[in-house]
Formats: C-alpha cells, structure tokens, sequence
C-alpha cells in the first residue's frame, strides 16, 4: 500500500511528538509508530527537565551549559550544549503554556528540586534546576505533546513497525517501508522529508529500565542505509534501578533527600564526591556502587546491591513528590519505603550516542555533510549535548529542544523542496527480509539469541570494560549473527506476527551491539559511561574525538549479517569551557 505525505516522523515519544506538533502547522504530517502513542518509553521517563528557571535560588543558562559539558565529561559538543541551555527556558515555559500540569510553588510558579550534576556557580554546590510533574514526568509530557498533536490534526499511523529507510542513490531520503503489525501488509511511505525519533537500543542489555520496544530500530535502519553512528561506546547505566529487574527508581529520590547505603549502613558517596554526595553523575555513582560491592560492602546474602534509603523523609513528601517509585517498591518488591530501605542496583539506561545531526537535526552522512531530507531527534541521535554521560534531566530536555528544532527544520525542508521519486519496488529489500526470516526454516531460537546477547553484554560491555572483557563480547556476538542466519519463526500469519517483529528487533539490537563492543574496545581510555579497567584514566591527547562508525559499503542493506564496520573520528566542538580534571 501507498502513501504521500509531505513529512513522516517515525516515532511516538517526545521528540516525535514534538517534532509532530511543529511540522503539523506547516504541511501535511504523518506520525507513524510501532506502539500506541501513550505506550512510548518517554512515558518511562520520571525525575524532571533541567532549565535554569531560577524559580527556588538564582540559577543561569551558563551554569547548566557548564554542568552539561562537565557531566558529559567533555566530550559535549559546546555549539550543541550552548543551544540546548539556552532554549531549555523557553522549552519548558512552551510545555507549561500547552497545558502540562508541573508542581508548584506556593507562589504559582514551577517548583524545581536537585537533580545530579546541577550545580551553582560551575561547580560550588547543588542547584535546584529540574522542574517536575511528581515523578511523572515524563508520563505528563507525552500526554501534553500527543493532545497537541492531535489538536493539529497529524495523522497517527499506529502499530506500523519501520523496517527501512528509502535513500536514493543520490543520497535522497524519500521516505519509509513500514509493516502494518495487525493484518502484516507492507505499506510504503513517500515523504519529501523524514524524521527518525524511535528512541534507544537499551533492550541488548539483560538488567535494563528501557521498555520491551528499545530495540534501536530507527538507528539500526539508518546504519543499514549507510549512516555513521556516533559515539556508540558510552552507555549510561542509571544508579537506581529495583535490585534485579531493572526498572527505574527516580534520580529525583536523591533530590528529594535519598541517601545511598552499604550493608552497614554507611552514607558511601561521601567517598566518591564530598561536595554533591549522593547527587553526583550517575556514571561516578554507578561506578561508586559496584565499587562499594566488589569490595565486600555490598547488600544481602550474595553481596549483590546497595540501598536506596527514603525512611528519613517524611511520608507525605514521598507521597507527594515520589508517588510512583514508592509504589513500585510496594508492588516489585514488597517493601514499604515508608520503614524499608529499597534494594536497588545500575541499570542499562540511556545511549549517548547515535545518528549524528547538527543542531538543526539534520542527518549527517560524514563528519559535515547533511543527508537532504533526513532529519533526527532524541534518543536515537546524537548531536552530542550529553557527549561521554548524560546530565540527569538533559534527555527530556534533549527531546523538546532538538524535536522541535528538527520539526522546524524538517517543515523549512519540506516546504521548499521537490518530490523525489522512489524507486521501481521500493519495498523489495524488506519484503526479502521477512521472507527469509519466516520461510527460513531455521531452528535456532529468537529468544535464546537475545537472552545470550543480553548476558554477554551485561558481563563484558557493562559498567566495567576491558580489552578481555570487549573482545568476548565481540566474539560472542560473532556467534550469534552466525546463529540469527539459522532463526526459525513458527508463526507463519500475519495478523499480529509478534514473533517475526521480534525476529527484525533481535537483527536490529545485534547490528547496535556490536557498534557498541567495537567502538568501545578501540577508545583505549576512561571517559563517563565508557569505564576501561585496563585504561583507567581519560586521554585528552589522544580521545578527545567522537567515533563514528560506518557499515562498510557493499554489506546487504536488508540484513546485519557478516556486515563489517569501519571507525573513523571527528572533532570535539570547544567553545567557552576547556577540559579539566573532573571532580565533584
């Protein structure tokens, strides 16, 4: 089946929904996304959305570009961390307008609270900078951006899985090929400009916070289709995830007051940062806990976690301000964080990197050069405002700022550009995909090959890397695209083939995986989520660069099979803030 909108954004989160809203006033837009809206991961997303309000204490954009680039360890981009502070005002003042119900003040205001990494006057101590929904967030914002949306009369094309991105030899993006998941047709959408906003890749990691559907398919297609990813080694893990399930507890919690604890009961992050304590980075905090447990300190029979402390705070504030976590602690682990303290442990979290964009969003297909019609935002791209780790409350902001910098940018696009022409079958790779992956008759399993992935990579790609570590992982995952060539899916329909989608995912999470290990086990240095045990300190003379990693031409664009991947490198944008030693 045949479409013909003027912009598609492939995507229902934030930074779709927000790139959506701009788009809509300006031509004919298509949202097309393999959940329903409501469903998206940014609905996950719960502490808050970092702008130098100055609501609560005097705060400024420079201060929050400053921590932006420290946190990010500086790897951040200044142009790209300068745009995203400053606009981060007007950002969160465009949400409160549309209608998104934050906390207050008693004065009416935004209330803002601590978050990790917020500091005043670069780096004397803790700043109230987040500006929240309790720990909704997220939730709230998505339901503000799809009501716009849907006030702007975009046009929802839900449970349409994405599974390739049309580019003309010429290097044209015109468009998608999409499966519609109830009755399994393929659909064809042409497009004067496109923009990819379908999140992160979190689901190749076992202990994760990210939804079942972060499967990194907009990023994976993208990389198929000859795009670079950037920057693909630094993996956030969040401090706070439930003790063996992953899902995300607050960094709000310790803006509220959470304290982390070892078995003892010691207050640890004194040690690690004695200015901001337990409001540190998340990639020092995740690092300080699993510190805390290899050296004996950690919790429970096996030694295995450490301890989110709210008992101190008075019940009606985790009432008010954490309503969620504390009944997610009641309904996962069956603890009230009321008396008890919460088992907690890092989790797979947040990618850095991604689709390299400038700041207009744009697409880039080298170090510079724009893919015309091609635009991205959020989690799957990177412009490199978090560089080596994100600031806590940056991706909320991340998904507004740059959302709606890529709908304007994607509306000037569409208004002024020509059709572009799709090809005789532009659904042909994708319909030989799907055949393969349902008529194989292989007997290798989908969720044995994930189940592996995941073990290899929350062992040896984790928190903790080493040249050993990287290279089994690389190896692992070797196999593993030699045992995807062999897949069977037993569902032969078409109605809701969920087994067949997640046989795509699985090529999608292997494809972003091994960017990952190998772009990892080439940076021989320490630099925010990329810890190298064997490498401990980072390397300005030599890694002060961001990898990009190319698909080398001539691989099968409709697969990941026995593809090979070329790194190369570009600079760091420096402006106002050069590197120093990193301490909080």
């Amino acid at each position: 089946m045949y479409h013909r909108f003027d912009a598609l954004v492939v995507g229902a989160g934030g930074a779709g929904l927000m790139a959506g809203a701009h788009l809509s006033g300006v031509c004919k837009t298509a949202v097309i996304s393999k959940l329903y809206p409501p469903r998206s991961h940014t609905g996950a997303a719960q502490g808050g959305i970092a702008a130098a309000l100055g609501n609560i204490e005097e705060d400024h954009w420079v201060w929050h570009m400053f921590d932006t680039v420290k946190g990010g360890d500086y790897l951040v981009d200044q142009d790209a961390a300068e745009v995203l502070a400053r606009e981060a005002i007007d950002a969160v003042l465009e949400l409160e307008h549309m209608g998104l119900p934050f906390n207050r003040t008693p004065d009416g205001r935004i209330d803002q609270r601590r978050f990790g990494g917020h500091t005043r006057n670069f780096g004397e101590g803790p700043v109230r900078r987040a500006c929240y929904s309790a720990d909704r967030t997220g939730h709230m914002i998505l339901y503000t951006l799809y009501q716009q949306c849907i006030k702007n009369e975009v046009e929802f094309f839900d449970e349409f899985h994405m599974l390739d991105l049309l580019i003309t030899d010429s290097g044209v993006c015109n468009g998608i090929v999409a499966m519609n998941v109830r009755d399994g047709e393929i659909h064809v959408f042409h497009a004067k400009t496109v923009v990819l906003a379908t999140g992160g890749f979190g689901r190749c990691f076992k202990i994760t916070s990210n939804a079942m559907a972060a499967t990194g398919d907009g990023t994976a297609v993208a990389f198929r289709r000859g795009i670079p990813l950037e920057d693909m080694e630094f993996y956030q893990f969040h401090p706070t995830g439930i003790y063996k399930l992953g899902i995300l507890l607050t960094e709000g919690a310790r803006g509220e007051g959470g304290i982390l604890r070892n078995a003892s009961g010691e207050r640890f992050m004194e040690r690690y940062a004695p200015t901001i304590k337990d409001l540190a980075p998340r990639d020092m905090v995740a690092r300080a806990i699993y510190t805390e447990i290899r050296q004996g300190r950690g919790c429970g029979p096996n030694g295995d976690h450490v301890l989110l402390d709210l008992t101190h705070l008075p019940p009606e504030q985790l009432d008010a301000k954490l309503p969620d976590i504390t009944e997610f602690a009641r309904t996962y682990l069956g603890i009230e964080p009321y008396t008890d303290p919460i088992p907690i442990q890092p989790t797979a979290h947040y990618a850095m990197g991604g689709i390299p964009t400038n700041i207009d969003a744009q697409v880039l297909r080298d170090n510079s050069t724009p893919v015309p019609g091609l635009f991205a935002a959020g989690e799957a791209a990177c412009v490199s405002v978090h560089g080596a780790n994100r600031l806590g409350t940056n991706s909320l902001l991340d998904i507004n700022v740059f959302g709606r910098r890529g709908g304007v940018s994607a509306a000037a696009y569409a208004s002024s550009a020509d059709w572009v022409e799709l090809p005789e079958n532009p659904a042909r790779d994708v319909e030989a995909l799907l055949q393969l992956l349902r008529d194989g008759g292989g007997t290798e399993s989908v969720a044995a090959i994930r189940h592996a992935l995941q073990e290899t990579m929350d062992a040896n790609a984790s928190v903790y890397r080493t040249e050993a570590t990287l290279k089994q992982a690389e190896v692992d995952i070797a196999a593993l695209k030699e045992r995807y060539l062999r897949i069977g899916v037993a569902d032969r329909g078409k109605r809701y083939n969920t087994e067949l989608l997640e046989a795509v995912e699985l090529g999608f999470l292997l494809d972003l995986a091994e960017v990952l290990v190998v772009s990892a086990k080439a940076r021989n240095e320490s630099r925010g989520g990329h810890f190298r045990e064997d490498y401990p300190h980072r390397d300005d003379v030599n890694f002060m660069r961001h990898t990009m990693a190319y698909r080398v031409a001539g691989s099968d664009p409709a697969s990941s099979l026995q593809a090979e991947i070329r790194l190369d490198y570009k600079p760091v944008v420096q402006t106002r803030y050069q590197p120093m030693e990193r301490k909080y």
